[in-house]
């Protein structure tokens, strides 16, 4: 296969966000929350929790900070992924809805965790009608884009393979007609990386 780009997801598909989320959750309150699903794609749902606002929402989101942005789990097989992805000639960047004042705590993060990832791209959330990364994206032109996040594959050029990571089937937003604009759909990333690995030819569209 050709030596191109490969664009990463981070949360859900390089790192565990919603195993973090109950950490922030114990620093915040306390008390480790319980698991009531864990095959739920939202961490609201995910743990035992209620739901906040007003001052001990404000309290809990202070939580997330640069010390939890850098210290975020990996995923079951996503640094072995990124490491056959790599020894295969491909060039691995980050392409994460992060605010961009985070983009070095997460570069720090994967980098600790030992990914073989030297650049973060941090696009924010915001954009009309079309994935915050879509732009990013463009530019870099990379073979393949990697999300767990269908909303995110909105506008992105058709020559990009764009494979989603079907994680987490509860509650997931990963459903509907904008399925048709996926290229390919995997488990996690591990099993995304042997498939790709495995065609004859970089696979696009």
């Amino acid at each position: 296969m050709e030596t191109q780009i490969i664009a990463l997801d981070a949360d859900g598909v390089l790192l565990d966000y919603n195993l973090a989320y109950a950490s922030v959750w114990r620093q915040a309150f306390g008390v480790y929350p319980k698991e009531k699903d864990s095959r739920a794609y939202w961490a609201l749902d995910r743990w035992d929790i209620e739901r906040l606002d007003g001052d001990r929402l404000s309290h809990f989101r202070a939580g997330f900070d640069d010390g939890f942005w850098e210290s975020l789990p990996a995923l079951p097989g996503a640094i072995r992924a990124c490491k056959d992805l790599q020894s295969a000639g491909h060039t691995l960047i980050c392409v994460s809805a992060l605010p961009e004042r985070f983009a070095a705590a997460r570069q720090r993060n994967l980098q600790r965790l030992g990914f073989p990832i030297e650049i973060v791209i941090a696009t924010g959330k915001l954009a009309d009608g079309k994935s915050p990364k879509a732009d990013a994206l463009h530019l870099l032109q990379p073979a393949a884009f990697v999300d767990d996040y269908l909303p995110y594959m909105a506008g992105v050029h058709t020559s990009i393979h764009r494979a989603l990571i079907t994680r987490g089937p509860h509650g997931s937003p990963n459903t509907g007609d904008a399925l048709a604009s996926v290229s390919s759909r995997h488990n996690n990333l591990r099993e995304f990386s042997e498939w790709w690995l495995a065609q004859p030819a970089t696979t696009t569209g």
